[in-house]
């Protein structure tokens, strides 16, 4: 008896850690800095939203690495 108790509660408690956890991860990484190849990713704001219930605010979130490789303009073209 005291044995189910105690793995109920086990379980209860990683649950309860997975979707805390979950929710951090999805509400940090929808306010950091992206790349611009991810920008406005529909397949992670969808995803989002399912996790966290909160649309991504897009007056926060800021592009990251704006002179790299991937959209530099002095690189020629292949």
């Amino acid at each position: 008896m005291m044995t189910a108790i105690l793995i109920s509660l086990f379980v209860a408690g990683w649950v309860a850690v997975a979707v805390i956890g979950t929710q951090a991860y999805f509400r940090g990484e929808q306010t950091k800095p992206i790349h611009e190849r991810n920008w406005r990713s529909e397949s992670f704001e969808k995803l989002a939203v399912s996790v966290t219930g909160v649309e991504t605010d897009y007056t926060d979130r800021v592009p990251a690495y704006r002179l790299d490789a991937y959209s530099s303009a002095l690189l020629p073209d292949a």
